[in-house]
C-alpha cells in the first residue's frame, strides 16, 4: 500500500525505497543524478507508513526507524510536496473528507485554559533553543524579504517596519499586542515611534524574556507585557497588532477573537493582524504537526476569516498576501538551526533535533510548493481611518529611520 502511494504520488524527480527486507522499488521518471533514498528499518514501520502517512513519516524519522540515503529530509520533503503541488487529493484525505468539519471543530477547541497549554508545548522551551535559530531580536514569524538577498536580520527589521507602516503610528499612542512573543515587535514600536504598548502572551517563558528586555532597554515605563489571554483584556487602545498568533485561535473562536478586537478598539483606531493563511481554502492542519508541535493550532483560509470580520463591526481596510516570504525565512532558520545542531542536540536529544528538521523542511516546503501563504489584514471601525491610497506606507517605511517627532512633523 505504501508503494502504491509512493507510485501515485512521485512522479516528477527519483526516489527509492528499501524495506526492512531489503526489497528495493524505484519511483519517478528517468532523470541524471543520485536518486533520494529511504530506508525503512522495521516491517512495523512500513505498516503504520500504509495506514497514515501524515503522521508516521515524521514519527519514523524522529525515532530512526526510517532514514534518508543521497540526501537529507528536506530533499525527500521537497520532491513529495512539488509532486503534490498540482492538487491531487491523497487518498487517506478523500476517505476523511466527510468527518473533517467535525474534527476540525475538536481539534481547534482553545478555551483559555486549554490555549494556554498548546502555546506552552511549543513557546516554553528554552531561550537559547530559539536564540541559536532565530534572528537577533528572536522574531519567530515571517520575515519581509522587498530584497532577495537580505539576511535574516534584515528582513526582520523590514517586516516590522512594513508592519508599523500599516498602523499608522504616532507618538503617545496605546498599542496592544496580542500574542507579544519575545517582545522584540513592542519595543521597536516604542522606541521608533514613540507609542505606548501593552503586550499579551500566554508564554512564561516568553513573558519573563520580553520584561528582562525592557527593563534592560529603560522602557519598562511604557512597554510593559503580561501572562493574559486576549479575552481578559480591558480598556480601549489606538492601535491592535497581532503577529503569529492567530494561528492558535481555533476556527471555533474567531467570533471571539474579532469581537473581542473591535470591543478594545478605539473608534479611530487601526488593526493590524498578520497571520499564516493557505490559499487553497479551508482546509485541515497535519496531523504530525498538530500532535508534536502546534497543538490546536490551524492556518485558516481568508474565506474563513473575512466573513467573521464582516459580522464582528470591523472593516477591511487593506490585504496583502506574502508568498514565498515564509520559505525564504524558514530555509534560513534552517542553515542555522543545522549549524548550532551540536548544541541544540545538547540541550535537548537527537529525537529532538530530528523532530525540528522535519518540522521547519516541512515548514519551508509547504510556503513553496503546497500554497500555504501569510496575508496581513488592516481593519478600522471607521472607513476615514486610514488614507486613500497606499503612498502612506511607503513613506513611511522610509522615514524609519527618522526619530518619532520628526515623523509625526
Amino acid at each position: 500500500m505504501f508503494r502504491w502511494y509512493l507510485g501515485k504520488t512521485i512522479q516528477r524527480g527519483r526516489m527509492v525505497l528499501i524495506e526492512a527486507n531489503g526489497r528495493e522499488t524505484k519511483f519517478g521518471e528517468d532523470c541524471p543524478g543520485p536518486a533520494l533514498t529511504l530506508r525503512v528499518h522495521d516491517r512495523r514501520t512500513m505498516w503504520r507508513l500504509c495506514i497514515n502517512p501524515d503522521l508516521a513519516l515524521g514519527e519514523a524519522f524522529m525515532e530512526g526507524t526510517l532514514t534518508v540515503e543521497n540526501g537529507t529530509i528536506r530533499d525527500v520533503i521537497g520532491l513529495i510536496f512539488d509532486n503534490m503541488a498540482d492538487g491531487s487529493p491523497l487518498p487517506q484525505d478523500a476517505l476523511a473528507r466527510p468527518i473533517r468539519p467535525v474534527m476540525r471543530r475538536i481539534q481547534q477547541y482553545n478555551p483559555i485554559g486549554r490555549a494556554q497549554r498548546n502555546v506552552s508545548h511549543h513557546y516554553d522551551l528554552s531561550r537559547r533553543l530559539y536564540e541559536l535559530f532565530l534572528d537577533a531580536d528572536e522574531q519567530y514569524s515571517c520575515a519581509y524579504f522587498s530584497n532577495p538577498g537580505m539576511t535574516l536580520e534584515e528582513a526582520q527589521d523590514a517586516k516590522k517596519k512594513h508592519i508599523a507602516a500599516k498602523l499608522l503610528l504616532k507618538p503617545g499612542m496605546r498599542i496592544l499586542d496580542i500574542g507579544s512573543g519575545w517582545g522584540g515587535l513592542a519595543l521597536t514600536l516604542a522606541e521608533t515611534a514613540g507609542v505606548d504598548v501593552t503586550g499579551l502572551t500566554l508564554s512564561r517563558e516568553q513573558l519573563a524574556v520580553a520584561s528582562e528586555r525592557a527593563k534592560a532597554r529603560g522602557v519598562s515605563d511604557r512597554v510593559r507585557f503580561y501572562l493574559r489571554d486576549y479575552r481578559a483584556e480591558t480598556g480601549v487602545y489606538d492601535r491592535i497588532v497581532s503577529v503569529g498568533m492567530f494561528e492558535h485561535v481555533g476556527v471555533n473562536h474567531y467570533e471571539t477573537f474579532f469581537d473581542t478586537a473591535n470591543r478594545l478598539l478605539a473608534p479611530d483606531g487601526i488593526m493590524l493582524l498578520h497571520s499564516i493563511g493557505r490559499l487553497t481554502g479551508p482546509g485541515k492542519t497535519n496531523s504530525w504537526i498538530r500532535k508534536y508541535i502546534f497543538p490546536g493550532g490551524y492556518a485558516p483560509a481568508l474565506s474563513e476569516v473575512l466573513t467573521v470580520i464582516e459580522k464582528s463591526g470591523l472593516l477591511t481596510t487593506d490585504i496583502e498576501i506574502l508568498r514565498t516570504h515564509y520559505a525564504m525565512t524558514i530555509n534560513r532558520w534552517q542553515e542555522r538551526f543545522t549549524a548550532n545542531r551540536a548544541e541544540i542536540s545538547q540541550l535537548y536529544d537527537e529525537r529532538f533535533c530530528r523532530m525540528w528538521e522535519f518540522y521547519l523542511a516541512g515548514a519551508e516546503m509547504d510556503f513553496r510548493y503546497l500554497k500555504a501563504m501569510v496575508f496581513q489584514l488592516q481593519m478600522s471601525k471607521s472607513i476615514s481611518a486610514v488614507p486613500l491610497t497606499r503612498d502612506y506606507m511607503f513613506e513611511w517605511e522610509k522615514q524609519g529611520a527618522q526619530s518619532p517627532e520628526s515623523r509625526a512633523a
